[in-house]
């Protein structure tokens, strides 16, 4: 398998160029399209994407350890069926919509000014994890470990406190609307 360290991508079209297979240490991926190709088998580890497109990739068995993705486009990507051993990443700028992190174990994750339109966050664990100015129209939220996770800066989100373990977890007075979303009351925000 190759190894790659410390090297820069810049502006990688992968459908013109596919990305080899191998192990990539250190590495910086800059304004590369990535996006409806196959990355499985790769690993990335403490490297960084920016403004990457990486939607609807096939990330099977891919490798992320210590990864950051700023400004980068990841539509629909099954972060479930990435290796778990290691992984860890943090999203700034991003847009996850569509995408799934079932199962993942993702303590103290850090997502901040992203959008994560119907991302599945079921049965994951993401205690003490912060989530700074996230959208979180439609996520799902079942059976999660949101144990001292940060809320307070985020919005839309839905998250039935009967479901979920939120022991300790941070909201700002305005987001209390997401927590009672799942009794069916109405809050009047003029009063």
């Amino acid at each position: 398998m190759l190894s790659v360290i410390e090297q820069t991508f810049d502006k990688v079209n992968s459908l013109l160029n596919p990305l080899v297979k191998g192990e990539y240490e250190l590495c910086v991926f800059s304004s590369c399209d990535f996006s409806n190709t196959d990355l499985s088998g790769n690993k990335f580890i403490e490297c960084k994407f920016v403004e990457c497109n990486l939607s609807n990739a096939k990330i099977n068995d891919v490798i992320l350890r210590d990864v950051s993705f700023n400004n980068c486009k990841l539509v629909g990507l099954m972060f479930n069926t990435c290796s778990s051993f290691g992984f860890s990443a943090s999203f700034n700028g991003c847009m996850l919509n569509h995408s799934s992190f079932y199962q993942k174990k993702m303590k103290g994750a850090s997502f901040k000014n992203s959008r994560l339109h119907e991302v599945d966050f079921t049965a994951c664990d993401l205690s003490s994890a912060v989530f700074e100015n996230c959208d979180f129209l439609n996520a799902t939220f079942e059976h999660t470990i949101l144990e001292k996770t940060d809320f307070r800066s985020s919005f839309n989100y839905s998250i039935n406190p009967d479901l979920n373990k939120l022991k300790k977890a941070k909201f700002s007075l305005s987001g209390i609307e997401g927590l009672l979303h799942h009794i069916n009351i109405e809050i009047d925000r003029h009063s």
